[in-house]
């Protein structure tokens, strides 16, 4: 076999391993997941009515705030999850296993391969699941296009990838898991200072630059006008090149901090 062959090989083992590791111990999925779908629920029918006179005219409009909520929070989902990738890679590196994989004649990277693969994987499926609870009550996008969907897709799929490997890098230098937790808990929290649940027009005039100028804005209003037909100006861009800079940050950061001597 090649070269290329066995390395494919190697990564195809180690996907394997890591889809198997969340088909048994789905709870920590499971919980990540939760986080979005409860904001989802408490946003909508909490304060549903009050959000959504803040986001145009006339008066409260619960179906209104669904279909501005929803692209927020299937970007959201995806920060929730690679959290979970996050305390994976750190009990890889904590637990001994990559001293053994270090001693066997697989393909170096393909424990990293394996782990962004399965963690694009995870996400996907986890906004296929939240998307689904925002249909269930009620989220629709009528005007969208076949090309708009597949463009969706391919921002969410992108916008996973590279999360997926900054959140390798932070399991790769914490120390534990609760560390790796800890360390990755940006990822949720950046959502949460966006424009996911009100206009960045309606923050204090000190808050707006905080919202405007991090990853998560102009990817949730790219996805917010490829599916709801709303104004998406420079947003595509600033969200290709924010993926596409995190993904090469996150590569070689977890690329350098694997390559490390074990120090433990």
């Amino acid at each position: 076999m090649s070269s290329l062959s066995l390395a494919v090989r190697d990564c195809s083992t180690m996907l394997r391993r890591n889809l198997l590791h969340a088909r048994r111990y789905p709870s920590l999925t499971l919980n990540l997941l939760l986080t979005p779908i409860m904001l989802l629920l408490l946003f909508v029918y909490i304060f549903g009515d009050t959000m959504s006179m803040g986001i145009g005219s006339g008066g409260p409009d619960r179906a209104k705030y669904i279909a501005y909520i929803v692209p927020g929070l299937l970007l959201m989902t995806i920060g929730s999850t690679v959290v979970g990738t996050a305390i994976s890679v750190s009990n890889d590196m904590t637990e001994g296993i990559i001293a053994r994989f270090r001693t066997m004649a697989i393909h170096r990277g393909s424990v990293i391969v394996g782990h962004v693969v399965g963690s694009v994987l995870q996400s996907i499926v986890s906004v296929v699941l939240v998307g689904a609870v925002g249909v269930a009550i009620g989220f629709r996008s009528t005007d969208a296009t076949v090309l708009e969907w597949f463009a969706a897709f391919g921002l969410l799929v992108l916008f996973s990838l590279s999360l997926t490997w900054i959140a390798v890098g932070m399991g790769l230098i914490s120390p534990n898991a609760e560390a790796a937790s800890n360390n990755a808990m940006p990822l949720i929290l950046l959502p949460l200072l966006s424009s996911a649940f009100v206009p960045l027009h309606s923050m204090p005039g000190w808050f707006q630059p905080i919202a405007q100028y991090q990853p998560f804005t102009p990817a949730i209003e790219t996805l917010r006008g490829l599916l709801l037909g709303t104004g998406i100006g420079n947003n595509a861009w600033l969200a290709i090149a924010w993926s596409l800079g995190l993904t090469v940050l996150g590569y070689f950061w977890s690329k350098a901090k694997f390559n490390q001597d074990p120090q433990r």
